[in-house]
């Protein structure tokens, strides 16, 4: 008998599953909300330079006091190319010649200007207070937004290597519930932060703590449930991450101000924090870890939950071993991070998921993190593209079950590209229509992080399955990391972002063709068995060839 079959026993999907899946995917649900967030509390408002009509020209007090706003920024800021108030300049004396009706702006490019000494005058319009206002990060100081950016995602890479690697070490539940509390306590600190620089810190720190909970999370997860339910409950999972998304659009509305924005988005990992020390540790983890008198706990307690507590009674460390001998067998083998290249196949394989995943990741955080350059309400284009993600994910699930993995992957890569660069050629005037593609661009990748999953899963064999997983995982971080810094590149070429983002998964979408086909094929459980049906499937596409030829 079987792990599986163990599982099945005392209760498969009973009681204790359905909770224990519920407590761990609420959590994911503020996931986005963290991931998303600088789109909000980051947003740049309208801005120009402070005035400064009133201290400098005490005599014409009397003057400035009777203008209006319109005419004394007339009068205080030169206008930019497309004829609005220019964001980072101002005249070095007022130009009251501009006040006369006669007079036209062509003339105001010769005028003496300076940057903004005195601070700028934010529009809080639509963003009342944000971390660009607290520390004007404009103008100069414009690239330290992307950089806070990267730097949270340095942070989730950063916690992918450390908690996947302690997890192994010291448990999921234990680092689970870690990861809780520095999620809980870093967040409300970066509330609180008084410069951008201690604010930078724990925003790592946060990033650090995402990505603990997420690997964690799943490994809980997975690990308790059934393997007939395991896509259902991956795309339960799925599914909270991008509701996350529209609670994140509603809470950021209501709450204007970053700082409690910030803040109200943390405090809920304090009650998670406490909730979870409720949790089962992994009886999967126990045994291998060579805990086999915790995991019978652990398993009669979720007989006892599920009503199976008769079968619960007969289990036996014994028991338990002799159930376990291909799960402990193959935590005993040697296997390195090197057999990802060790062969031919292998190196195909994980060039190929390391393209999927870093391009995947790093176009969906292209378009997610720049909600403003669509001229639309940041609001409703935040609910628009958490909407896209439900269908999107669906269609692919159905593409994966009834066509196959690598046509999944790649249409989705490639639809994704060619629908950022077709916004290219768009007029910035055709907002409509520029939505549609973006909208379009962002639900295949939705969908193409669907089929990663998968995918990536069902190629690599078990002894390195989670090796060739991680190495998917960080080439994902690597993207993310990368996304905001891309957008800087529009300072030399408007363009050039999107040409990047849209290049990047159509190359990926073409070279998972290369990739073999997983669709009912069995799991791969080790190295040469890969190397086995990869010429198998060689030999059977020749022949398929050769019959095409010879008819």
């Amino acid at each position: 008998m079987s792990f599986p079959e163990l599982l099945d026993r005392i209760g498969g999907m009973g009681r204790f599953q359905v909770m224990h899946v519920a407590f761990l995917a609420i959590p994911l649900l503020m996931l986005a909300s963290h991931n998303l967030l600088q789109n909000f509390t980051a947003g740049i408002p309208e801005h120009h330079c402070q005035v400064h009509v009133m201290t400098n020209y005490t005599h014409r007090v009397n003057l400035t006091a009777s203008l209006h706003a319109e005419d004394l920024l007339r009068v205080s800021i030169p206008m930019d190319k497309s004829q609005k108030l220019e964001k980072c300049r101002r005249f070095v004396t007022p130009q009251w010649q501009l006040l006369n009706p006669n007079a036209t702006s062509t003339n105001t490019i010769e005028l003496d200007t300076e940057p903004c000494v005195d601070g700028w005058t934010y529009d809080k319009s639509l963003f009342t207070y944000t971390i660009i206002t607290e520390w004007d990060l404009v103008c100069e100081s414009r690239t330290l937004q992307q950089m806070a950016q990267s730097l949270y995602m340095a942070g989730v890479l950063v916690g992918s290597a450390v908690f996947g690697g302690l997890a192994d070490r010291f448990g999921r539940r234990a680092l689970l519930i870690w990861c809780y509390l520095q999620m809980g306590v870093t967040g409300i600190c970066a509330a609180f932060s008084p410069n951008f620089t201690i604010y930078c810190i724990f925003r790592f720190l946060t990033g650090m703590a995402i990505s603990g909970i997420s690997v964690n999370s799943v490994s809980l997860c997975i690990e308790w449930i059934p393997t007939n339910v395991r896509a259902i409950v991956g795309t339960i999972n799925g599914y909270s991450y991008t509701t996350g998304q529209f609670i994140l659009a509603g809470v950021a509305y209501a709450i204007p101000d970053w700082r409690w924005l910030q803040l109200t988005i943390s405090l809920p990992f304090f009650v998670f924090f406490l909730y979870s020390w409720l949790f089962v540790e992994s009886a999967r983890w126990l045994v291998i870890s060579g805990k086999p008198e915790r995991a019978v706990k652990g398993l009669r307690k979720v007989a006892r939950i599920n009503g199976k507590m008769e079968e619960g009674e007969k289990l036996s460390t014994e028991v338990l071993k002799s159930n376990m001998q291909k799960e402990l067998s193959i935590a005993k083998s040697s296997h390195t991070i090197t057999d990802l290249v060790r062969t031919t196949t292998m190196r195909k394989i994980s060039c190929g998921v390391s393209c999927i995943w870093f391009s995947t990741s790093f176009s969906y955080y292209g378009l997610a993190m720049d909600l403003q350059n669509f001229n639309v309400n940041i609001y409703l284009t935040q609910l628009i593209f958490g909407a896209v993600d439900f269908p999107a994910k669906f269609i692919s699930v159905l593409t994966i079950i009834f066509i196959g993995r690598r046509f999944s992957q790649a249409f989705s890569l490639v639809l994704a590209g060619l629908c950022i660069l077709a916004n290219i050629f768009v007029s910035q005037e055709l907002q409509t229509l520029r939505m549609v593609f973006a909208v379009i661009g962002k639900g295949s990748l939705a969908a193409s992080f669907n089929c990663a999953y998968i995918f990536s899963g069902e190629l690599f064999p078990t002894v390195i399955r989670q090796t060739g997983l991680g190495l998917g995982s960080t080439m994902a971080r690597v993207g993310s990391i990368m996304a905001p810094l891309v957008l800087l590149t529009g300072e030399f070429f408007p363009s050039l972002p999107l040409i990047i983002y849209g290049s990047a998964p159509i190359l990926s979408g073409i070279a998972t063709g290369l990739l073999p086909e997983t669709h009912n094929v069995p799991l791969p459980e080790t190295i040469d068995e890969v190397e086995r049906q990869s010429k198998h499937t060689i030999k059977d596409e020749l022949q398929m060839n050769v019959l095409l030829h010879s008819t």
